[in-house]
Parts: C-alpha cells; sequence; structure tokens
C-alpha cells in the first residue's frame, strides 16, 4: 500500500462528533472530489475514490448527523492500475439539505448548481479549518513518498506532495489556508487540470500532523533519518574511494620513477635519504604515506616523506628528457 493510501486510511480511522467539524470535513471532500451527474432529471453530485474504507465512513458519517444512507456503486470504468475506483453518490433532492449545509451547491437563475468557491462559514474555528483540509487530502492528494522499508532497494525519488483539482480558484483559496499554518505550496497547470503541490519534506510533516495523521508523521520522520543517514554514509564512502584512488595513483606515479630511475642510473646513484624512501616504496606499493613512515627506519614527517618522492619523480622526469 503506499504511503499516501495508508495516511488517509489511517484519518478514516478519527472519528468526527460535531455537526459543523463534519460539514468541514464533507465539504473539503466534496469540494476537492465531488463530481455532478446528470440522468434525465436526476442530478447527483458523485464522490470517486479509490480508498473504499470511504464509503462505510461517509454512511456512518451522514447517517448520524442526517439519519440517511448514501449510494455506493462500483464501475468496472474506473478500474484504473489495477486499482478499483468508487463512486459514491449522493442524490441533490435526497441530500440538498446536507450539500446546501456543507456549501457545496448554490441557488440561482437556473436551479442549483455546483459551488466551487468554499464555504468560509464553515471554517470559522480551527478544529473545522483541520477537517476540511483532512477531507481535501482524502479526496484529491497523491503522493510520490516512498518508503525505504517498503522498497528492495533505497527510495531516494524525494517528497512530493500534491492537491489535483479542475478549479484554479480552489487551489487558491486551498493554499491560504494552509499558508495559515505556515505550510506553502505552488500551483501549476497540468494538463486540464491545476496541481497543489508540496515538496519540502518539513512541510510536508506538519500537514500530516495537522491533520492528526501521527504514524504518517513517524513515517515520514523515520524515512528522513534513514535517506540522511544513507545520504551521509554515502558521502563518506565517496570520500574514501576518492582517497584509495589518490594515494594509488600518486603510489604508481612514485613507483614508475623509481622503476626508471632503477634501470637507467640505478638507485645506488641516489642519496641515501632517497634510496632508502625508493626501496621503501617498492617494497610496499599499495601503502599510504602514514603507513609508510610506519614502516620507515629513518625519522620523516609526513611532509618530509612527500618531498623526498617529489624528488624522485623530478628526477625520472629529468631522465625521461
Amino acid at each position: 500500500m503506499s504511503f499516501s493510501r495508508e495516511t488517509k486510511e489511517e484519518l478514516l480511522l478519527q472519528s468526527i462528533e460535531d455537526d459543523t467539524t463534519a460539514l468541514a470535513f464533507l465539504s473539503g471532500l466534496f469540494h476537492s472530489a465531488g463530481q455532478i451527474s446528470k440522468t434525465g432529471s436526476k442530478i447527483c453530485i458523485k464522490i470517486v475514490s479509490d480508498v473504499e474504507s470511504l464509503f462505510p465512513y461517509l454512511q456512518n458519517l451522514v447517517k448520524k448527523f442526517y439519519g440517511d444512507e448514501v449510494k455506493m456503486e462500483i464501475s468496472e470504468s474506473y478500474n484504473i492500475n489495477k486499482n478499483t475506483y468508487y463512486e459514491i453518490s449522493f442524490d441533490v433532492e435526497k441530500f440538498k439539505t446536507l450539500l446546501l449545509d456543507a456549501g457545496v451547491l448554490d441557488f440561482g437563475d437556473d436551479g442549483l448548481s455546483f459551488r466551487f468557491e468554499i464555504d468560509k462559514n464553515l471554517l470559522h474555528e480551527d478544529e473545522n479549518r483541520r477537517a476540511f483540509i483532512k477531507g481535501v487530502y482524502i479526496g484529491s492528494s497523491t503522493s510520490s513518498i516512498k518508503l525505504s522499508s517498503d522498497c528492495a532497494q533505497s527510495c531516494g525519488s524525494g517528497y512530493h506532495l500534491e492537491f489535483v483539482s479542475q478549479s484554479h480558484n480552489f487551489l487558491v483559496e486551498l493554499s491560504h489556508i494552509l499558508a495559515e499554518y505556515s505550510i506553502i505550496g505552488k500551483i501549476f497547470e497540468r494538463k486540464n487540470s491545476f496541481v497543489l503541490y508540496i515538496k519540502d519534506a518539513t512541510s510536508i510533516q506538519d500537514l500530516l500532523a495537522l491533520m492528526g495523521a501521527n504514524n504518517a508523521v513517524m513515517a515520514l520522520s523515520n524515512e528522513i533519518v534513514t535517506r540522511e543517514l544513507r545520504n551521509k554514509v554515502n558521502r563518506q564512502v565517496n570520500c574514501i574511494n576518492a582517497n584509495i584512488n589518490k594515494t594509488v595513483e600518486a603510489s604508481l606515479k612514485q613507483i614508475n620513477a623509481i622503476k626508471l630511475i632503477e634501470s637507467t642510473i640505478g638507485l645506488e646513484s641516489l642519496p641515501e635519504d632517497l634510496q632508502e624512501v625508493a626501496v621503501l616504496r617498492l617494497a610496499n606499493p599499495e601503502e599510504s604515506l602514514d603507513e609508510l613512515l610506519k614502516l620507515s627506519t629513518i625519522e620523516l614527517t609526513r611532509s618530509g616523506l612527500n618531498h623526498r618522492f617529489r624528488k624522485l619523480i623530478k628526477i625520472a622526469s629529468n631522465l625521461e628528457e
């Protein structure tokens, strides 16, 4: 199960006891996932979701505050990428009071119409704003976050969470609500829809905490720590490998210079301190400067040893010329 789906399932385990909070939640859900469907004279507001547990949650919620039951239809046309999508239908005539209370419908000259603007009267209280955001999250959020614990290999795909809507104004209003909690997102157009996205891991954590998805917050926190640790280890390994490569390259250059001197003028022609260093390197071709210092019979500093190797390389260079 994806991180996004698990978060939605966690949120749907939370009960709502207050009617105004329930309306704020339903308003967020209808605005983010609601679709108008008309068959003859019958008009329905449909919510399409791949979260099956949303239906019993809505059924209990609506029955608790309005005494009616919702009707769920499962259509084969909503089988996408092996995921089954569920239609939850609200007949406008039957649920007119609920839909009006949730700020989803408007009365106009042409009768009832879908209301895209958010009813601010539902969001006066902090608890109601959180419930609204929760409804929007369940209705329209997607995430590319993959947890390392669920992957056979590392999941360093970044942190990306987005809300998708056909209404640009709705996402602008939503972004203002999130900004009240210092959660900043950006909006862009994608084909025939609009997207409000958040890419900062801390902001995504804040959003999950705001909705009360504590398990998701912990899972994301662990993922952040895991990725930071993995990146730190990778940097250290890369640094070690770079140092090893540097040591090997320096050693090869020194050995080639010493062998050239040996094959032309002989090592015995060198001063004693250079002979010592040359023999030491030939006997220990893979050791670093620090290891050679430990093996040397004469007292040298690291810079002193390196200086002698540079002398040997210069002598070999002169011989080549």
